[in-house]
């Protein structure tokens, strides 16, 4: 496998970062994974590390280099983070943390993929996005149904008011799965919380990553996210990777895991 990864996060205007965020590969496979703690709920932020906790330790703790049923890992992985978050002592029996979540499995040059919540996945290429996670919440609803438009959607005031996550509820979780994609040298997998593509639009992301290099393109994204956001900005947080054989190869003789170190 041949990919150059980035990945880094900005606590924003808020007074915490409930953020995180990894990846984790070995010889015959990557792994992706991007959590946002619920901000309204208690312990957002543990929820969230749980979630990262949960996927890179059962990607590392694999007896072979390759999944057999990368779609089963994803879901099974998933819902078990959310079995787990559901178990967090808390003194407010009413008050359940959660969190959304968003993963990436590649292999064999094909993307798998699944969330929850309106942390989101791109996947770009040659300028464009190819294809996007669906927003679980209120907001991405009224657009389906026409009641409002994209443009109306990037700043309604409840934008933020997800239908799904880990944690929170028993019954409000589901992990929604994307189509296999065949990746192609070049192409560009962009996971992001809702403070790092909520002040772009799907256009400028794309345009973005179009020919620089993902490290320096996730690192000035996000100031310029901090500047269009003017002191309200939400936690900013990302991971980017271009894949394909003008990368650096990840050849391994073991897990390599790396879970970005945010206070």
């Amino acid at each position: 496998m041949n990919f150059t990864i980035h990945q880094a996060s900005h606590i924003g205007n808020r007074r915490y970062n409930q953020d995180r965020v990894a990846y984790v590969y070995n010889s015959d496979a990557v792994l992706l994974v991007l959590a946002d703690g619920m901000g309204g709920h208690q312990q957002g932020e543990v929820a969230a590390a749980l979630a990262i906790e949960t996927f890179t330790a059962a990607f590392s703790q694999l007896g072979e280099t390759r999944i057999a049923d990368p779609k089963a890992f994803l879901a099974d992985t998933m819902r078990h983070a959310h079995e787990r978050i559901m178990q967090i002592p808390r003194a407010d029996k009413q008050s359940v943390p959660g969190t959304t979540c968003v993963a990436a499995l590649v292999q064999d040059d094909r993307m798998y993929w699944g969330h929850a919540g309106d942390s989101r996945l791109y996947l770009l290429r040659d300028g464009a996005v190819l294809t996007k996670t669906r927003d679980h919440s209120i907001v991405q609803q009224w657009c389906e149904w026409g009641m409002i438009s994209v443009e109306e959607a990037r700043t309604h005031p409840k934008r933020n008011q997800i239908t799904n996550c880990l944690g929170g509820s028993e019954l409000a979780f589901f992990m929604e799965s994307g189509a296999t994609v065949e990746l192609q040298p070049g192409d560009v997998l962009l996971l992001g919380s809702d403070g790092l593509w909520g002040p772009f639009t799907d256009r400028e992301l794309a345009e973005a990553f179009a020919s620089r290099p993902v490290v320096e393109v996730l690192d000035s994204l996000i100031e310029r996210a901090l500047e269009r956001e003017a002191g309200q900005s939400d936690n900013i947080t990302g991971l980017a990777v271009r894949w394909g054989d003008g990368e650096l190869a990840s050849a391994t003789g073991g897990t390599v895991c790396r879970v970005l170190d945010i206070a």
